[in-house]
């Protein structure tokens, strides 16, 4: 593939931000070209070459670019200038982003201060780092001096520190046995450098960095290709250029807060208000989002396929090998990609990627099963030589006057283990804010994990890969839970069929990707939860009984495990039952296995696991499978080992634990619940303890914190405009931008008219969706709701909808005769936010209308069991309004929608660009058809409306749209309350 940009400066010019690729050290100048972004955000190469100017002084040095970040006027260049290297996959590197720095693109000046901030922010923290050793860059240090596999590294105890979790903001002890690059790459490897450097007890901080070699052969630093730019810094003073290589410790983890003043302010054009005032918030959690240690990268790899499909001699650009699915950064990347400058798209996964090494002896004494340095304790595993557990055992024989001589051994076998978590970025977000499925069948906290076992060296002449996948998601069902409750009701929405719909559409396409499915369903039988899981089964069975995953009898493995009534009293080994049930579906699609760089088999169908979250439980019943996978694996060679029951193979546990902890976060912001179990294969009284302080801290999250990041993700990802962060700031909370409001409301039009219209002879014109009053007659209640107005030849239909079955309430029928006047203008309901209070968005209309003897009582659907209660409430309303004005004039008053911020991939008819003409062609929709019928039918001298005194045979023969301020501004802030105000100012001080 083509080579990708490694590292590179960023400086500031005259005409914008210069990405200049750096030389590795001693290597001959960067052959890629240089290119500019300029200060309107445009992308294009650098014309003249600025190699020679003096850079340093206001120069960072990157090590990738994540993409663009465009809200309203503004562009920021976001760089990776903190990264840890956290694997190795055929000899390819395998980065985690640690720190991104935001450079805006406004002026030279606003640039160069930005970048003297980033400079001196990664230098401060790489000297925090640099204690205790030399810091270098590992992709091209020698490896003459690499320690042999059997030497002992030197440790020390680390000083403690109060650290802040970058997630949730709590201050704890800072302790490495928790962070993922210790509890993954810890203690001691098996290869030279490699192991040096990742597997030392201190982790990569505390080791100082030492220089690293890869022991493998088809190491980029012992052969490097040509024209490819190596990772390592140049020799230069180290207090000049910033080490981007080093692993920020936790509290750098949490970037600095973002001032106002730091946003630039030589921004031209007309901006947003609101979403500029919000700037500071978007920067700063961009930062945060990108900067916790949930992004990956390599230059060489694609992490978005299994190693069973990976294609590493592709000539195409990594980016195009790329899976959309897992490309994180496509849509902030675009305009590098529409540029052509293919060289700077370093496409990134979010999720996880651990790797361990593990070492096999075999004991050719009483027992042939294979023995994993029993020397080691479940609280301190470490991997050492065969020889050194000798030694150990030999020592302690003599001290105890034991004659058994130790076993004899044959040689020891070196394996390396490597988990890769990959998140969809359909669906995308945070736990009670995306919950179920959306229209194109995503479900939210939709993750592929693939563990994959080989040799140290990837060698496939010798030694076969095995991949193991598994795959978690969200019930494939439309539903959603409040994030206000501690155990949250269920609740599910739309019809059976638009449920069948989405889900079989699911299925179907997760069938394309793996072959076969089977679910294993872990929520409770019992309380809140059993509601959806009986759901779920409901369709499960006629998914099956329709025609299957393909429509040809292609059946869906379904298994309802009842975990925690199973597990009652933390008795959580039980899980083996539900292993036991799934040994034949894991038998007969097995895994992916590779030799001789040709793939012998293929995984042919997938485990798909779900709890509520899809994360605690969900974690132990996963590690359990690729427990059993794995001992599988190793037992095609003869090595037979215990991973349930041994304490020397806990860091299996610990890896699995610290995949389930990263895919939490992401998801709940706080680690995973059951951790203890999953690290020690034991549930404890402590961890329990634990648990309940990570569900108040997730509870509040989902309250507090999860509402401004969803809108983030959702613009990150290219699922919404800017104008989401106005909606936020409106109503302090997110929509769901990832189910097309759309076409939800013209199925709401849709099912409505083929209910309310009886008459075959009577045409539907037009249908729309608007805000009311949720009280007849009113142009102002407490609370509104949105309802159907639809337009046929003959009359209107008023329709007041359960969403949450899909069902009419009520509805009434208005003949067009009837109708007196119509009236649009403002109407401002709030005035709390700068969006309530906008003149040109807050538009509606109000239809006069008068009650004919023979129609247009209210009609209600009593059936509908979710509306019970409204309608009792409704129909006393109702009757006393209609009994007072039967003779009278009656109203209804409708505002409009705000577009949705949604980038929708399906078509869908025109509609007006702004609230103002929406209202417009509706008025004017409704005065045209209205005329018309009440012209047919010689009702235009209606007394006390405009249209008195009219000739029936003139041509000015038209209901007239009267433009008149419904709710104007100044009578809203009239009727604003102090109390609301109150109440508003106190939800942005949590919220915003």
């Amino acid at each position: 593939m083509p080579n990708l940009v490694r590292k590179l400066l960023v400086f500031a010019a005259v005409d914008g931000l210069i990405l200049q690729p750096a030389p590795p050290r001693n290597q001959p100048p960067a052959t890629q070209q240089a290119i500019k972004v300029d200060y309107k955000g445009n992308v294009g190469p650098l014309l003249s070459d600025r190699r020679e100017e003096d850079t340093s002084p206001t120069s960072v040095e990157t090590h990738g670019i994540v993409g663009l970040l465009k809200v309203a006027t503004s562009t920021f260049l976001i760089s990776i200038t903190g990264r840890e290297h956290v694997a190795q996959i055929r000899g390819k590197p395998i980065y985690k982003i640690t720190d991104v720095s935001l450079i805006p693109l406004s002026s030279q000046a606003d640039a160069d201060k930005a970048i003297a901030t980033a400079r001196e922010h990664v230098m401060r923290h790489n000297k925090a780092q640099a204690v205790g050793g030399d810091e270098t860059d590992s992709e091209d240090e020698d490896q003459d001096d690499a320690p042999s596999v059997t030497d002992s590294l030197e440790e020390g105890t680390p000083a403690s520190s109060e650290i802040v979790d970058p997630v949730t903001g709590q201050k704890g002890p800072a302790q490495r046995d928790t962070s993922v690059a210790s509890d993954v790459m810890q203690r001691k490897g098996v290869y030279g450098r490699f192991a040096d450097k990742w597997f030392s007890r201190k982790g990569w901080s505390a080791d100082s960095r030492r220089t690293q070699g890869l022991s493998s052969s088809n190491s980029p630093a012992a052969n490097p290709p040509k024209n490819v730019d190596s990772t390592a810094k140049d020799d230069q003073d180290p207090s000049t250029l910033p080490k981007g290589d080093a692993l920020p410790s936790q509290e750098e983890a949490a970037p600095d807060a973002v001032k106002p003043q730091d946003i630039p302010m030589a921004l031209q054009g007309q901006k947003d208000a609101t979403t500029v005032a919000l700037l500071p918030k978007i920067l700063q959690t961009t930062r945060m989002y990108f900067s916790t240690g949930n992004f990956f990268y390599s230059y060489d790899y694609d992490l978005s396929h299994s190693i069973g499909v990976n294609r590493p001699n592709s000539s195409l650009p990594l980016f195009k090998q790329f899976d959309p699915l897992f490309f994180w950064n496509q849509h902030i990347a675009a305009p590098f990609i529409e540029a052509g400058q293919h060289s700077f798209v370093l496409p990134v996964i979010q999720g996880f990627v651990g790797q361990r090494p593990f070492t096999i002896k075999v004991a050719d004494g009483q027992s042939t099963s294979a023995v994993i340095d029993p020397s080691a304790t479940p609280d301190d595993i470490q991997l050492q030589s065969w020889h050194e557990k000798q030694r150990k055992q030999t020592d302690s024989d003599s001290e105890t006057s034991t004659n058994t001589p130790p076993p004899e051994t044959s040689d020891g076998k070196d394996f390396l283990l490597t988990l890769i978590s990959r998140r969809s970025t359909k669906r995308a977000g945070l736990r009670y804010l995306r919950r179920g499925t959306d229209d194109d069948g995503c479900t939210a906290n939709s993750v592929e994990t693939e563990q994959i076992l080989s040799s140290p060296n990837w060698s496939t002449s010798q030694d076969k890969i095995f991949s193991y996948t598994q795959f978690r998601g969200s019930i494939p069902l439309f539903f959603s839970q409040s994030p206000y409750s501690l155990k949250p009701q269920v609740s599910t929405w739309g019809t059976f069929e638009t449920n069948a719909s989405a889900f079989k559409r699911h299925f179907a396409e997760l069938s394309a990707r793996y072959g076969d499915i089977y679910c294993a369903s872990l929520i409770d039988k019992h309380g809140t939860e059993a509601k959806i899981g009986q759901l779920y089964e409901k369709h499960a069975k006629a998914l099956n009984d329709g025609g299957g995953l393909d429509g040809k009898g292609k059946q869906l493995g379904f298994e309802w495990f009842d975990f925690h009534n199973v597990c009652r009293g933390m008795h959580f080994e039980n899980v083996s039952r539900l292993m036991d049930t799934l040994e034949p579906f894991a038998t007969s699609t097995g895994w992916t296995v590779i030799s001789g760089d040709q793939v012998q088999h293929k995984q042919s169908g997938v485990l798909r696991t779900n709890c509520m979250d899809c994360l605690d439980r969900t974690n132990v019943v996963q590690s359990a499978c690729a427990r059993t996978a794995l001992e599988a694996q190793l037992s095609t060679g003869s090595y037979n080992i215990d991973l349930q029951n041994d304490p020397s193979t806990s860091w299996f546990n610990t890896l699995w634990a610290d995949n389930g902890d990263n895919i939490s976060r992401q998801y709940a912001g706080t680690a995973a619940l059951k951790g203890d179990f999953t690290r020690t294969r034991k549930r404890q009284i402590t961890g329990a303890l634990t648990d309940f302080g990570l569900t108040l801290t997730r509870y509040y999250n989902n309250i507090v914190n999860d509402y401004f990041t969803q809108a983030l993700i959702d613009y990150l990802l290219g699922r919404a405009t800017d104008t989401i962060f106005a909606e936020f700031e409106a109503d302090m909370k997110s929509s769901d931008y990832f189910i097309d409001m759309r076409k939800v409301r013209q199925q709401a039009i849709d099912r409505s008219a083929g209910i309310v219209i009886e008459d075959h002879d009577e045409d539907l014109i037009h249908g729309w969706t608007l805000s009311v009053p949720t009280a007849a007659n009113q142009v102002k209640t407490a609370t509104f709701e949105e309802a159907v107005l639809l337009l046929t030849n003959r009359a209107l239909y008023f329709c007041r909808l359960d969403w949450g079955t899909e069902k009419v309430r009520e509805f009434e029928r208005i003949q067009l005769e009837n109708v007196q006047g119509l009236m649009r203008g403002v109407y401002v309901t709030s005035t709390l936010a700068q969006r309530h209070a906008d003149t040109q968005k807050n538009v509606g209309f109000v239809i006069r209308y008068k009650v004919g003897s023979q129609g247009g009582l209210v009609r209600r659907n009593t059936r509908a069991l979710d509306s019970e209660a409204a309608n009792d409430e409704q129909r006393k309303q109702d009757d006393k309004a209609q009994s007072n004005t039967m003779d009278e004039g009656r109203f209804l008053a409708f505002k409009a929608l705000p577009p949705h911020s949604n980038i929708s991939t399906s078509e869908a008819p025109d509609t007006p660009d702004n609230e103002v003409e929406l209202v417009k062609s509706i008025c004017d929709e409704i005065a045209r058809v209205a005329s018309t019928a009440q012209k047919s039918a010689g009702k235009w001298n209606v007394p006390d409306t405009p249209q008195e005194g009219l000739d029936l045979d003139g041509q000015d023969q038209h209901l007239e749209v009267e433009e008149k301020d419904i709710i104007s501004l100044t009578d809203a802030k009239k009727t604003t309350g102090y109390f609301e105000q109150l109440e508003y100012s106190l939800k942005k001080l949590v919220w915003g």
